[in-house]
């Protein structure tokens, strides 16, 4: 039929009064851009066809995963491959005469096909992972620069595989070819090769999750992506922060995972008593802090005991320096300490004290070390601003000063 039709345009060619070279070289000219404009003809009719009843019905599919063939272009990228399949078929018989011309558009078609073929694994790769981030785990253990190591590899076969199939040589002499300058491609691929090697090392040792929050220099808030060469984070300020992916091995960095994961998220807040206002307390300030509820009973027994002990031990009590005695500070942190145990915000299963620490230039700090049960910044950040609200203003009842400089 090609034949057929390369006749009539000689016929054509000798009409007009063209030499038999330059008729036939007309004819196959005219041959190879009908076949040309036919393949491109094709390829549209293939794609609106596919679009009327494949993607149809995938878009009418319950199935969630086959919508990622057409968001992806895998199915658009195969079409492609239908005209050149068509220029591959005829092209030889549409040259002829022209062996060396239908030989160099043959090498190119076939070039074209390794392309577009690369593209549709490539698309199939993608695909891939956008499946695998549907599942919870892909939080977890997230594939991104696998796949980008998968995409890279794939792309540089397929340029090993160009090269060689032009040049005529096999692969291998290819291979053995860049032996040589496996210097250069490791300088040029340096930042991928460590970033391959370090998001290998954070997953398999799970030391970073998509959804984590990370703290890392300027880097302060959630991860987005792991990429094979960068880790993106969303900071609190909505900025993002791009972090080397080797970086986060070779530097360190806090993941407060372990805390959105526990029981609790801690509160480890001093206060400073300025140390002019400690002191022992004398019977009516024992008096008056018994009408605070909380202690009551605490200082109850505790003077029943410090009476105990005093009587056993012969103490002579009129020297205030004597045996056993209360201080303010001390009934002020039994308070807080009841105050704590009485917040139903709290984990009371988690350690829970008010501790009394190095005393410094400005003063006696007084610590609260407990665990909020919500984690959430915001509501974790009101529980502790209404404990500490309220021990600043208990203070001055117990008859002490917070320091604050003047």
């Amino acid at each position: 039929m090609i034949e057929k039709y390369i006749d009539l345009l000689k016929k054509l060619g000798n009409g007009l009064q063209l030499d038999g070279g330059s008729s036939a070289a007309f004819a196959e000219a005219i041959a190879a851009l009908s076949l040309a404009v036919a393949s491109l003809l094709l390829y549209y009719i293939v794609r609106f066809v596919v679009k009327k009843t494949v993607y149809k019905i995938i878009q009418l599919s319950t199935n969630k995963y086959d919508d990622l063939l057409i968001k992806n272009k895998v199915i658009s990228r195969l079409c492609l491959l239908v005209p050149s399949l068509l220029l591959g078929a005829l092209l030889s018989a549409t040259l002829p005469d022209f062996p060396d011309t239908a030989s160099l558009l043959l090498k190119l078609n076939n070039v074209f096909q390794i392309f577009i073929f690369t593209m549709v694994v490539s698309a199939i790769v993608t695909t891939a992972e956008d499946a695998y981030n549907t599942f919870a785990m892909s939080k977890q253990k997230p594939i991104t620069g696998l796949i980008q190591v998968i995409k890279i590899v794939l792309y540089l076969v397929c340029g090993i595989v160009v090269i060689a199939y032009l040049m005529g040589t096999k692969i291998s002499s290819i291979l053995l070819s860049l032996g040589t300058v496996s210097a250069v491609i490791m300088l040029i691929f340096q930042d991928t090769i460590k970033g391959f090697v370090g998001g290998i090392q954070l997953s398999s040792n799970d030391m970073l999750r998509i959804g984590d929050w990370i703290v890392m220099g300027s880097a302060d808030g959630t991860v987005l992506e792991i990429k094979l060469t960068t880790v993106k984070v969303q900071n609190w300020d909505n900025t993002i922060t791009t972090i080397p992916t080797y970086s986060l091995v070779s530097n360190p960095f806090t993941n407060w995972r372990g805390m959105s994961e526990s029981d609790g998220r801690r509160i480890a807040r001093t206060i400073n008593i300025d140390v002019n206002t400690i002191r022992y307390c004398t019977p009516d300030m024992i008096e008056k802090y018994k009408h605070y509820s909380l202690i009551k009973d605490y200082l109850t027994q505790k003077e029943e005991d410090i009476l105990e002990y005093n009587k056993a031990n012969h103490i002579d009590t009129s020297e205030v320096m004597n045996g056993r005695q209360q201080t303010n500070l001390g009934v002020f942190r039994a308070y807080i300490k009841a105050y704590i145990n009485n917040n139903p915000k709290l984990n009371h299963n988690l350690t829970m004290m008010v501790r009394q620490m190095q005393p410094t230039e400005f003063g006696v700090p007084l610590q609260i070390y407990a665990f909020s049960i919500d984690k959430q910044w915001v509501n974790y950040e009101e529980i502790q601003s209404d404990i500490f609200d309220h021990v600043i203003a208990a203070a001055p009842m117990f008859d002490l000063r917070i320091y604050q400089k003047h």
